[in-house]
């Protein structure tokens, strides 16, 4: 409490207030007690003058000794006072009170020796023969021009003492009251000076707890006030870039939280100090696991570190690329030294290049495949050419047998081809659908009958679940009716004889399920990602003909249409293959 201004400004006043008064005290006590003592002369010495008058008569001649005690004893009731008559050698000759005969010489007495001297004297001491302390006034009598006697008249400094403690007692009153209200004001006047100050504390501990909205209070127009006004400023410039820096920084967030590339900023002791989002899922961390940690222990990948090494140990950009444990994660890894504000700090970006390598592997196969695709047509065209040429021109029978050979791999050359640009068109959006609303009855219908004789040739009941009542969709009859010939065609061209084939359709939501499950042989666990492929087949499929390219078009088609296609398969259980249009 004592080290607030409030203090620090009154106690200064207090103590100041304190030791005025008493310094006035003890100023005006002495003051009192020489204007007590010099009134007392005073009145000694009109005393002694009169006295004097009246002594100088028994002083002629011989001196009566006893006569002059009388007198002195007379002339001191009179006045109230001791009177002693000394003679010019020191000789006490007259006194009122004591026995002058016990008395010591009094030539040696300040008064006496002043008096001999000066014709007067004076002083104040402790009488050792009354025992008090004496004020004491001489004067000395001549006669005839010479000195005759010193009279000497003393009075009791008791009652001086007396008054004097008297008064002492009332500025000691006084000084203790004053003191009192000085410091109640003192105090008030101090309260009322320190508390704009006081209030601007609060305010300064409330923008320091990021409080920037309540102003504060302006109650005068001094130096207090101004500096109300400066804070109130400054709140609103730091509310202002507060904001600012909320707002940048909620960008920043944004921006991390929503990248699709991982990031990871490391210190220059090789701890974590932030990670977004994607980076916490292509390391299947979280942020708590990682921030403050090593990158070592937080990554588990002895590549990044490595990484980071070498970029602390160059100064300049580094990059690798490696694989992330068991869940067949491609990443590319770029360090980046920072600087100014960060200098120390490494940002390590981390890109998926799976998706890339998943493509990469997709067109490698693609043209494996169609390489395999048409190598197959066109040798088995260039051999029954030569054959025809070398052995079969003269055997019309036969050369008709490779011709029709020739002409059937030339078909499935051509539909190759066709399926190829069909694939094609419908990728570039170059296929024009015409979109109306469709009941789903008359879709499956159509289908199932299309291929109803190709499914009993092959020994399969083909069954449909389509209710009639179902809401209608948003769709391409003829390209829908396709995909269900396309799905249905290789449920028949996958199942055994005797299997089962159902064809089905429910609602689900806002859109229609449409279904084709068989009883055939299924589909691996390694196919089932890659079987919407171009020209990818399963090994079982690459014995049954086909181009591969039916579910490519498929997909294709159902994602025109605003759906999804997706397969369910258990291998040598069957599959089934269901795709999804939105309602009209």
């Amino acid at each position: 409490m004592l080290h607030s201004i409030r203090w620090r400004i009154a106690l200064p006043y207090i103590f100041l207030i304190l030791l005025t008064m008493l310094g006035l005290g003890i100023y005006l006590s002495n003051f009192a007690r020489q204007m007590y003592l010099d009134e007392i002369k005073a009145q000694l010495a009109a005393e002694a003058r009169l006295i004097g008058d009246e002594l100088s008569p028994y002083l002629s001649g011989n001196v009566d000794s006893a006569t002059l005690d009388q007198l002195t004893r007379r002339w001191g009731d009179l006045v109230g006072a001791r009177i002693t008559i000394i003679a010019p050698d020191g000789t006490v000759i007259g006194e009122s009170q004591e026995n002058r005969t016990t008395m010591d010489n009094h030539l040696n007495r300040p008064e006496v020796i002043q008096a001999l001297s000066e014709g007067q004297g004076h002083s104040t001491r402790h009488s050792n023969t009354a025992g008090i302390d004496m004020l004491y006034y001489a004067t000395a009598l001549k006669i005839e021009g010479q000195t005759a006697a010193v009279l000497r008249l003393a009075l009791p400094l008791t009652t001086v003492d007396t008054n004097i403690a008297g008064l002492q007692r009332i500025l000691a009153g006084v000084t203790l009251i004053v003191t009192v209200l000085a410091l109640l004001l003192t105090i008030l006047i101090a309260s009322q000076t320190t508390r704009p100050l006081r209030v601007l504390t609060r305010a300064a501990d409330r923008m320091a707890g990021g409080d920037l909205n309540t102003p504060v209070p302006i109650s005068t127009n001094d130096e207090i006030g101004r500096l109300s006004k400066a804070l109130n400023r400054m709140a609103t410039q730091l509310r202002s870039d507060v904001e600012d820096l909320q707002t940048e920084r909620s960008k920043l967030s944004a921006i991390l939280q929503q990248m699709t590339d991982g990031l990871v900023m490391v210190n220059q002791q090789g701890l974590v100090e932030m990670i977004n989002p994607a980076a916490e899922e292509m390391f299947s961390i979280t942020q708590d696991q990682a921030i403050g940690n090593s990158l070592a222990g937080s990554l588990r990948q002895h590549q990044v570190v490595e990484l980071w090494q070498r970029t602390r140990g160059s100064g300049g950009v580094q990059s690798t690329t490696f694989e992330v444990g068991t869940r067949r994660i491609y990443l590319q890894g770029i360090a980046v030294m920072m600087d100014q504000e960060l200098a120390g700090n490494t940002l390590l970006l981390f890109q998926n290049l799976t998706r890339q390598r998943y493509l990469e592997t997709v067109r490698q196969d693609f043209i494996s495949n169609i390489s395999h695709e048409l190598r197959t047509p066109l040798a088995a065209l260039k051999a029954l050419a030569e054959t025809l040429e070398e052995t079969a021109l003269d055997d019309p029978p036969a050369a008709r047998r490779f011709l029709q050979r020739m002409a059937t791999e030339v078909d499935s050359l051509s539909l190759m081809v066709s399926e190829l640009l069909e694939l094609s068109r419908i990728e570039s959006g170059r296929v024009p659908l015409n979109i109306k609303p469709t009941q789903p009855y008359a879709v499956v219908i159509p289908a199932v009958e299309r291929l109803h004789l190709q499914a009993e040739r092959a020994g399969l009941f083909v069954s449909s679940d389509c209710p009639e009542h179902l809401p209608l969709v948003a769709a391409d009859p003829l390209r829908l009716e396709q995909v269900i010939v396309n799905l249905l065609h290789n449920a028949i061209k996958f199942t055994p004889t005797g299997g089962i084939i159902e064809v089905s359709a429910h609602q689900d939501s806002e859109s229609i399920i449409f279904s084709v499950k068989d009883t055939g042989v299924g589909i691996t666990q390694e196919d089932l990602p890659r079987v919407f492929e171009r020209f990818y087949k399963a090994d079982r499929a690459r014995s049954s003909g086909g181009t591969g390219l039916g579910l490519a078009i498929s997909r294709h088609l159902v994602e025109a249409h605003g759906g999804k296609i997706w397969v369910e398969s258990t291998e040598g259980q069957g599959s089934k293959f269901s795709f999804s249009i939105p309602l009209a």
